[in-house]
Formats: C-alpha cells, sequence, structure tokens
C-alpha cells in the first residue's frame, strides 16, 4: 500500500519542486537526502534568488538608490517616522477604539490575534485604508516581495506569556523559508528591547557560499530535525551564524510609527518577551511561487478576489474541520479590538 501511495504522489511531489513547497517530510522527493545530497535543495535556493534578483531590478526605479542600497546591505528596510504625524495618531485611535471580527492562534506561550483588512472591515478602518494603501507602503513591500502582486496585510496583536505552556516557537532564530519573502511591520508603539521585539540577523539573506553550504547540510539531515526545521523553516544556532559568517541578531527596540520591510528567507524571530506584553502593529506578509520570471499578473489583484486572502483562507480552513479534515488553528475570537484580551483557552 505504501509503495503504491508513493507512486500515485510522485508526479505531484515532482512538480512541487518548481512551486514555494519547502516540506521535507511531506514531500519524498523534496526531503531526499540522496538528491540533496547532489544539489537538489541548493539549486532550488540558487534559482529562487536568481529569479528574485532580477524580479527586484525591475521594480528598484520605484525606491531610492539609498533604500536598495540598504536592502542589499542588510536584507530589510526600516523607516522611522513613516506617516506624517497626525496621520499616524489617526491611525492608532481609530485601531484602538474599532471593534471587528478577529481570529487567534495560539503557539507556545504567545496568542497572535489577526484582523483582516478586507475590503468590508477598511470601509470600517478609513486611516487603516489610507496607510495601506500609501504608495511608498506598497512600492517597499513589493519590491521586498519581489512581485508587483498586493500584499496580504493585517491589524495584528501579539500576547505574550499568557499563561504557563510552553515556549513561543517564534523565538527560535529561523528563516520562514529556501525562497525570499516579505513581512513588514508598521509598529503602533514603542517597543521595548525586552518585550518581544522583532529580530533579524544583518546581511542573512544573502546565498553566500557559506550559506549555501549550511542550506546543503541542513537538507540532508532533514528526517532528522525539529519539526519546523524538517517542514521547511530551518532553525539556526550562534554557531551556524559564526560559521556562515554572520553577525549575532539585531533587536528592533524602535518607537512607534517605524515601518520595517525584511526578506524573512533572512534568519529572524520574535525576540523574547520577559514579562507578559501586548504588542499590536500593522503586519503585512508576501510570498508567491519563487520559479515565476515575471513581477506582476496577480489574480489577487482582480475583483471580486481584491484584498480578500485572509478571509477566503479562513473560510477555507473552517470547511475543512467541518469536513473532518483536521483542525484550523485559527479560531474566532469575535468582533473585538486589537488589544482586547485573547479569548479564553482550555
Amino acid at each position: 500500500m505504501a509503495n503504491a501511495l508513493r507512486w500515485l504522489m510522485a508526479p505531484i511531489w515532482a512538480a512541487q519542486i518548481f512551486t514555494g513547497a519547502k516540506s521535507f517530510c511531506d514531500n519524498r522527493i523534496l526531503g531526499s537526502a540522496r538528491l540533496n545530497e547532489r544539489g537538489l535543495h541548493v539549486w532550488r535556493v540558487k534559482l529562487a534568488n536568481r529569479l528574485a534578483e532580477a524580479r527586484r531590478a525591475k521594480l528598484g526605479k520605484r525606491l531610492s538608490a539609498a533604500d536598495r542600497e540598504a536592502f542589499a546591505r542588510d536584507g530589510f528596510i526600516l523607516k522611522r517616522d513613516f506617516l506624517p504625524e497626525a496621520q499616524f495618531r489617526a491611525l492608532v485611535a481609530e485601531i484602538e477604539r474599532t471593534q471587528v471580527p478577529a481570529r487567534e492562534m495560539k503557539q507556545g506561550d504567545a496568542v497572535t490575534r489577526r484582523i483582516s483588512l478586507d475590503p468590508e472591515n477598511l470601509k470600517k478602518l478609513p486611516a487603516c485604508a489610507a496607510a495601506v494603501g500609501d504608495p511608498a507602503f506598497q512600492h517597499l513591500t513589493r519590491y521586498v516581495s519581489t512581485y508587483d502582486a498586493e500584499p496580504i496585510v493585517y491589524i495584528q496583536t501579539i500576547f505574550a506569556q499568557v499563561d504557563k505552556s510552553a515556549t513561543d516557537p517564534q523565538t527560535s532564530v529561523h528563516a520562514d523559508t529556501f525562497h525570499p519573502t516579505m513581512k513588514a511591520w508598521l509598529f503602533l508603539h514603542d517597543v521595548e528591547e525586552d518585550l518581544g521585539p522583532f529580530v533579524y540577523v544583518p546581511g542573512s539573506h544573502r546565498p553566500t557560499k557559506r550559506r549555501l553550504a549550511w542550506e546543503r547540510r541542513m537538507s540532508v539531515n532533514a528526517s532528522r530535525l525539529d519539526r519546523l526545521s524538517s517542514r521547511g523553516s530551518f532553525r539556526v544556532g550562534p554557531r551556524d551564524l559564526k560559521r556562515m559568517g554572520l553577525p549575532q541578531p539585531q533587536k528592533f527596540a524602535v518607537p512607534a510609527n517605524t515601518l520595517v520591510v525584511a526578506d524573512t528567507s533572512g534568519f529572524h524571530a520574535r525576540g523574547a518577551s520577559a514579562r507578559p506584553s501586548t504588542r499590536v502593529e500593522i503586519w503585512a506578509y508576501a510570498r508567491r511561487n519563487p520559479f515565476l520570471p515575471f513581477v506582476g499578473l496577480d489574480p489577487w489583484s482582480l475583483s471580486p478576489l481584491k484584498g480578500r486572502q485572509a478571509p477566503i483562507f479562513w473560510r477555507l480552513l473552517d470547511g475543512l474541520e467541518k469536513a473532518g479534515l483536521g483542525k484550523s488553528a485559527w479560531r474566532d475570537a469575535g468582533v473585538v479590538t486589537a488589544a482586547s484580551p485573547p479569548a479564553a483557552r482550555g
């Protein structure tokens, strides 16, 4: 039976080589130690990065030379005082008072709440609509993501140390996947160094010879790694960083109204929190098939799909759960403000 299933899945596994599929444990071809010894994983990393560089070159004219240089050097772009002061104050006040539907996910001792900034919610949140529609926000996020496509944007709240359960896995330094991808944070309040700041290893987005050698070792040993690493989100330690010639992680203890846009194929984490804390931010995300040569042709930019990726994804997870095909990690949190206490969990 197992051999029959393997033959049935083989064409699907082979096709996934040319997609963003990253899990070594769910795809026998991607997870093959023999193929990765011969360079399969490293070949995917190198090809994905070459294509990303070509796409970014087409989008680069929208950014200043200073921003392009900062990104090439560090793997992130940081903008303090991103929004005009009056606009930022209006944004914070709107988010603090407005109640909208939310979802929550618990990982270890942390709860992540997300409020989708889809067209329906943006009608209630005009300051949010202005912020995420700002050309500077769109240009930066699209450049780092390497695609001229709208990112998925949320109001995100991180509740740290909500109980005494296991450590939040997001506090381990890691790469999200094998190819360039984008996440962005517009922080609504000052971020303290000991209360879960964003953490990034500058320069770790570059596929250097040392990084590629490390990627090869990890891919060959993927079946023996921790669960998240074996699913394609490699965890990295201080000794690994030193062997790759990389610095130790930088903490982003930054003032309110700071925007950080980062390539999260570079090593990053959520900093540990010294005590229970709440952090509210505008959070954006973009990850597309890394092997497409063109920057545009985004079906999600067309009506009626425009801006609705998050609610469609959540409804799909709900449908699969109702059908008995798994349990959604994103639970309905009701109608709340961004900073309302997280839902009680058993």
